[in-house]
């Protein structure tokens, strides 16, 4: 949406506010509090937005009002306007801030001003004294070894990316347990089953999920597996899946991540790469009045021996395989265990707790195993980024396939907080009412959730002023769409947190101490070093802006050093530029870095393409496209190489809310992408053609597959689907 159609907050007038549908004697009363705020703070700075946002913004005043505000306020400001501001009372309450009050002058020296002054500086010492920072974090995490370390970081050649804790066993799961951050009564995870949504939340207290963590631990010993042994977990993410998964993790077995919605040869591959001994899995799925098989399509993967949960009733409707066991009988070969404390199996740091996969799109997908040492990466980052502590309640719609589901059990429980669970659909108005509910503090999104609930307005009607903060992950997000957000929740900041799964959570994202801008990053994460590289292949000056592919600092605390099924060296080292005598780690997507210091996505190196010579990102392409049309709900760019040669075309792919008449929206909206295209990016670019489909092919973990796009656009007959 662009500013330019927007009046200068003190050019706005009380008829331009009545327009909007607001009625005549609110709409004077809006604008006699918008004057005030004018006349304190100007009519365009970052003050002027954060007081019209906590004190004259809601969530039932209509969107437009709220749009009106935000771009009039910054219409002539430039790139990233912060859209929240932190307040220096509560930066001094976040994790890093207490840290910072009591010891940053310890850290930095005289340089220490106050947590949000210095937190860049902090930023920098945490890369450059990795030491002493990742042996405070472990501390102030409470994190416990039963052999500690012998130092936190040794660095060797034969490991680029250093050797991290050695010496040191510990148990993650045992951790989670812990009694160091919360009493036996705490509630250690919320949920609610779709369709009782007008029944009370269910809870989990910490004495409970310990029992259940043991009495899981017992039964996975009984079946008389070798340890080290992989263990896979095909559900959906809920309460017996994160019983399931610390349980794996506690007994010193491997956890096998798979999606509940992979088709069959999906499972299968996974199952073979990781050599899983044993499944655990649902009869069903259910989904509103539907229910989705699922054992059958781990019965045609030809999985291992299945333990088979009941959904949601007291038994199995269902037959079960010779060998495969049902969760009542597999809970029954220990019932003289109940209640009996499991003694953690404890491993050294470099044992592998988790095999997950990357989205294959073609070929086999990556196996990237997690190292006892990554959980504690994924909860650093939620204790210094969203800022993740006792009392705090994290929801994230997920799956234990996907890595944000092992963060959304390390993240919230090393913390101190609980896990909320919405068992079934986050894109409706029962999700909605769960996070009012179970009082979420922190709501993780990803952008096409988001999309869904402003199209649908599902937030309606229900209050949403527990949260603290949004965290946003797994594709790039929309300036409008994120103001939308974060108006549902009196203007709480939205982090956004961009890493993989070979990272075990982040490089870039924001924080709770700097101003932050929507659809951007304000930080590498702490312990990080990111590195744009120019078209040369080496790394620009850290402080100029600038675009090209991301290369990360290698000493990176709890990323992968191997994968098992292809050369972790190639994929990540090979060929990269050598910065003060250290590869640099390859990450494959190209970045921003703005002349504010901010960064922005612009999608994987392999999504940019070539039109005429100049290099533009699918995703700079799309921010226009999906703001021409009101009718528009997504778009994919694609440059697509013609059949005799020549320059790429530039094709998008368009998903319509409704598609009725397209042949003539097609013909208007491809006069409208291409003005805006040219007006807003480059006067030489031109859509060729538009092709309307029912949706976009996306990977299992949310990322849209441009790659598989430009193939079909290209084995196309021109002529007739063109």
């Amino acid at each position: 949406m662009a500013n330019q159609n927007y009046k200068t907050l003190d050019s706005v007038t009380v008829a331009d506010v009545e327009a909007l549908g607001i009625p005549t004697e609110l709409a004077g009363k809006l604008h006699g509090e918008l004057t005030r705020i004018v006349r304190n703070y100007g009519s365009a700075t970052p003050q002027t937005w954060h007081h019209i946002s906590k004190e004259l913004l809601t969530p039932n005043l209509p969107f437009s009002f709220h749009q009106m505000m935000y771009y009039g306020c910054y219409k002539d400001f430039g790139p990233d306007p912060p859209a929240w501001l932190p307040d220096p009372k509560t930066a001094r309450l976040t994790n890093i801030g207490q840290l910072l009050e009591r010891r940053g002058k310890e850290f930095l020296g005289s340089k220490y001003e106050d947590p949000i002054s210095s937190f860049s500086d902090f930023q920098r010492f945490s890369v450059s004294d990795q030491e002493v920072f990742w042996k405070t974090i472990l501390e102030e995490m409470n994190i416990s070894f039963s052999v500690p370390p012998e130092c936190i970081l040794r660095e060797s050649p034969s490991h680029p990316g250093g050797q991290w804790l050695p010496g040191a066993r510990v148990n993650p799961a045992k951790n989670c347990l812990s009694l160091r951050k919360r009493t036996l009564s705490d509630v250690a995870i919320i949920w609610r089953s779709e369709g009782s949504d007008e029944a009370p939340v269910e809870k989990m207290t910490c004495q409970e999920l310990r029992e259940s963590v043991w009495e899981v631990a017992y039964a996975l010993e009984s079946l008389g597996l070798e340890k080290g042994s992989a263990i896979a977990i095909d559900m959906p993410m809920d309460v017996n899946s994160v019983v399931i998964y610390l349980a794996i993790v506690l007994a010193g077995y491997v956890v096998v991540s798979i999606a509940d919605s992979f088709a069959p040869s999906e499972i299968s591959t996974r199952l073979i790469l990781s050599k899983a001994k044993a499944i655990f899995t649902q009869d069903f799925i259910p989904r509103g009045e539907k229910k989705i098989p699922l054992y059958s399509r781990v019965v045609e993967a030809h999985s291992p021996m299945a333990i088979v949960i009941p959904n949601r009733a007291s038994s199995l409707s269902i037959e079960l395989r010779d060998g495969d066991i049902s969760w009542p009988d597999f809970l029954d070969r220990v019932k003289d265990s109940k209640g009996l404390e499991f003694v953690a199996v404890e491993q050294p740091i470099v044992a592998f707790t988790n095999i997950l996969f990357s989205s294959g799109t073609t070929g086999d997908p990556k196996a990237i195993p997690w190292t006892l040492l990554t959980p504690f990466k994924a909860a650093a980052d939620g204790w210094c980024h969203m800022d993740i502590k006792n009392g705090d309640v994290v929801a994230w719609p997920t799956n234990l396939g996907w890595m944000m589901g092992p963060w959304l059990v390390y993240a919230p429980l090393l913390n101190g907080a609980s896990i909320a669970l919405y068992n079934g659909s986050p894109l409706g108005s029962g999700f909605a009412k769960f996070v009012q509910d179970a009082e979420v503090t922190m709501l993780g999104v990803i952008p096409s959730i988001v999309r869904t609930w402003k199209a649908k307005n599902s937030p309606d009607g229900y209050d949403w002023s527990t949260i603290r903060c949004f965290g946003s992950t797994g594709e790039a997000s929309s300036v409008d769409e994120y103001l939308w957000l974060m108006g549902r929740a009196e203007y709480k900041p939205i982090i956004e947190y961009c890493g993989g799964t070979e990272i075990g959570g982040s490089f870039v994202s924001g924080s709770m101490l700097q101003p932050q801008s929507l659809a951007a990053f304000s930080t590498a994460v702490m312990g990080c070093s990111l590195h744009i590289l120019g078209d040369d292949g080496f790394p620009i000056p850290s402080d100029v802006p600038g675009i090209g592919e991301l290369a990360l600092g290698p000493l990176m605390f709890g990323a992968s050093s191997t994968l098992l099924n292809a050369d972790h060296n190639e994929i990540y080292f090979k060929g990269m530029p050598v910065l003060n005598g250290k590869v640099l780690r390859r990450h494959g997507d190209v970045f921003e870095r703005t002349s504010k210091g901010y960064y922005h996505a612009h999608g994987r190196a392999d999504d940019t393409m070539n039109l005429g010579g100049i290099k533009v990102s699918s995703l700079e392409i799309e921010r226009i496209c999906n703001a021409v049309d009101e009718n528009i709900l997504e778009t994919a760019a694609v440059g697509v190489p013609p059949a005799a040669g020549g320059p790429e075309k530039l094709v998008i792919a368009v998903v319509f809310k409704d598609s009725d008449n397209l042949e003539q929206k097609l013909v208007n909206l491809l006069i409208s992408f291409n003005t805006a295209l040219q007006r807003k990016l480059n006067p030489l670019f031109k859509v060729s053609s538009i092709v309307p489909l029912p949706s976009l092919p996306r990977t299992a973990t949310n990322k849209v597959m441009r790659r598989v796009l430009r193939q079909q656009f290209s084995q196309a007959d021109q002529g007739s689907r063109l």
